[in-house]
């Protein structure tokens, strides 16, 4: 009798672990976007989205150094300058990255597995850049290459979206050790830097 219960047991646990999500797909990086596990979908130290301004420590690019990453101010624009968004809408998500140790530090790329990507409420994710979004350029925020222990520099991530992959969206880094981390965006202007971000969008 007990040997039967305990079979059962088992068969309920593996019914009720199901599909894990992970039949995933490649992001192509262009219109529609392809479904990511669940284990990316929802990202993030306790598995919840951190609000725009709040920083995360991250594992620098190949494991060197250590990140913080704050999302600071996110602005949606349909056009930047003479480029017009694909899609519809640039979402343009802006971050101060300081490095915290002793080793320069920066982020990880998408070629190497890492790097910023959008997250739709579904699961669904395109990567930054994607579109027109490569066209846009913010001088101020066009920063790239290392961090120096206890320097830090603004930046930017850019996705092309269609308006409605643009609400309720969340913005995924994932670093040197394939951690995720993932804020929730509004989908309204937000952050201390609005103004600067979009005369910087269109000046």
């Amino acid at each position: 009798m007990r040997k039967i219960l305990l079979t059962a047991t088992a068969v309920t646990c593996l019914a009720l672990a199901g599909c894990d999500g992970s039949t995933g797909g490649t992001d192509s990086g262009n219109g529609p976007s392809t479904p990511e596990p669940s284990a990316t979908a929802s990202p993030a130290p306790g598995g919840a989205a951190l609000d725009l301004g709040t920083p995360a420590r991250t594992v620098g690019a190949k494991t060197v150094g250590i990140l913080e990453i704050t999302p600071m101010t996110v602005v949606h624009a349909a056009k930047s300058g003479e480029v017009t968004a694909e899609y519809g809408t640039f979402v343009v998500v802006t971050m101060r990255d300081k490095s915290l140790t002793a080793n320069p530090a920066d982020e990880e790329t998408a070629a190497a597995g890492g790097g910023w990507k959008w997250v739709e409420p579904s699961g669904r994710t395109t990567a930054a850049g994607n579109g027109n979004a490569a066209r846009v350029v913010l001088a101020k925020y066009n920063n790239h290459g290392p961090i120096q222990p206890g320097d830090s520099q603004l930046r930017a991530q850019v996705f092309d979206l269609t308006p409605a992959q643009a609400k309720n969206g969340s913005a995924l880094y994932t670093d040197g050790t394939k951690a995720p981390y993932r804020w929730a965006i509004p989908a309204q202007d937000s952050g201390p830097d609005v103004a600067e971000v979009g005369q910087q969008l269109n000046p």
